[in-house]
C-alpha cells in the first residue's frame, strides 16, 4: 500500500458516479497565527470528490480533519490553494453545503419542527409560501423518523434524536454537499450504530454527496465509498486514499466476515497504527 492508485487497484472497482470533480480541492494549505508564531495545520491537500460520493476523512487527533471540513464548508478561507464546488470557488458558507456538527447546535427554546423550519425559511423563504416551508420541514423530519417528536424541544428528547434533528435540518436545505464533523462521536455504541444505519438509508435515497470526519475505522469502512487518510500534524497532508468497493445497500451484520470489508479495515488500521503511529516522547 504505497500510492493512492496502488490501494485502489487492490480490490475490484465499484462503478463511480458520472460527474467528476464535483468537489475539487487543489493544493490547499492552512496556516493559523498563534501567540507562538505561525502554525501550519494543513499543506498540499489535493482531492477530487465525485457527485454522490461518500468520503470519510480519518486520522489521528490534530491532523486537521475538521480544519479541512471547515474549509469545504467555507467557514474559513485557505492560506493557499483553491476549493471548488460544481466549478465555483468556495468563498464562504452557502446553502449548497450543509454542516452537521458533533454538537447538534439546536436552539433549546424551539421545538424540533421549528429548529428545522428556521433553516428551511432561510433558504426557501423568499420563493415559497409558509405552507410549502412547513411541508419541507415535515418531510425532513419524516426522513429521519422524527415526525412524532416534531413538537418536542431538544431538552425533551435523547442525544441520538437531537442528532437526527440536526441531520434533518441539514437535509431540509437540499444541499448539494452534506458535511458531517463526527456527528455520532458523543453517542453510545448502540445509538451510534442505529444512526449509522439510518444514514446509509438516507444517503441511498437522497444520493447526497457526503464528506464526513470520523475517528472510527469501522464507521469509515461501513459508510464510505472512499477513505481519505491524513498524516499526523502539524503540516498534515493526505497520506493515502482508499477506495471501498462494497456494493450498496450495506448491512453491518452481513459485512462482518466480508473479505473486501476486512481488507479495507486492515488497510486503514495499518496506516493509522503502523505508518502513522504516535511515538511517545520520553519524559
Amino acid at each position: 500500500m504505497t500510492t493512492h492508485s496502488d490501494t485502489t487497484a487492490a480490490l475490484p472497482a465499484r462503478s463511480a458516479p458520472q460527474a467528476s470533480r464535483y468537489l475539487d480541492i487543489q493544493q490547499v494549505g492552512q496556516t493559523f497565527k498563534t501567540a507562538k508564531g505561525p502554525f501550519t495545520a494543513l499543506q498540499g491537500i489535493t482531492l477530487q470528490i465525485t457527485q454522490g460520493e461518500f468520503v470519510a476523512l480519518i486520522g489521528h487527533s490534530g491532523c486537521g480533519k475538521s480544519t479541512l471540513l471547515n474549509l469545504i464548508a467555507g467557514l474559513t478561507a485557505p492560506t493557499s490553494g483553491v476549493l471548488l464546488c460544481a466549478n465555483r470557488e468556495i468563498k464562504g458558507p452557502g446553502p449548497e453545503r450543509a454542516v452537521v456538527f458533533q454538537n447538534h447546535s439546536l436552539l433549546p427554546w424551539m421545538s424540533c419542527h421549528d429548529n428545522v423550519y428556521l433553516a428551511v425559511e432561510r433558504v426557501f423563504g423568499a420563493t415559497e409560501s409558509r405552507a410549502q416551508l412547513r411541508e419541507r420541514t415535515q418531510a425532513a423530519l419524516a426522513l429521519v423518523g422524527l415526525s412524532h417528536a416534531a413538537g418536542k424541544r431538544p431538552g425533551e428528547i435523547s442525544g441520538g434524536m437531537k442528532q437526527r434533528v440536526g441531520i434533518a435540518r441539514a437535509l431540509s436545505m437540499e444541499p448539494q454537499v452534506l458535511l458531517m464533523d463526527e456527528p455520532f462521536g458523543a453517542l453510545d455504541a448502540l445509538t451510534r450504530a442505529r444512526l449509522q444505519d439510518e444514514l446509509l438509508e438516507i444517503v441511498l435515497r437522497t444520493r447526497s454527496t457526503v464528506v464526513m470526519v470520523t475517528h472510527d475505522v469501522d464507521e469509515a469502512v461501513l459508510l464510505a465509498d472512499k477513505i481519505v487518510m491524513l498524516t499526523n500534524g502539524p503540516a498534515a497532508t493526505i497520506g493515502e486514499v482508499l477506495a471501498v468497493p462494497l456494493a450498496r445497500p450495506r448491512h453491518r451484520v452481513a459485512l462482518a466476515d466480508d473479505r473486501v470489508y476486512l481488507h479495507c479495515r486492515k488497510a486503514v488500521l495499518d496506516f493509522l497504527y503502523t505508518r502513522q503511529a504516535h511515538v511517545e516522547k520520553a519524559a
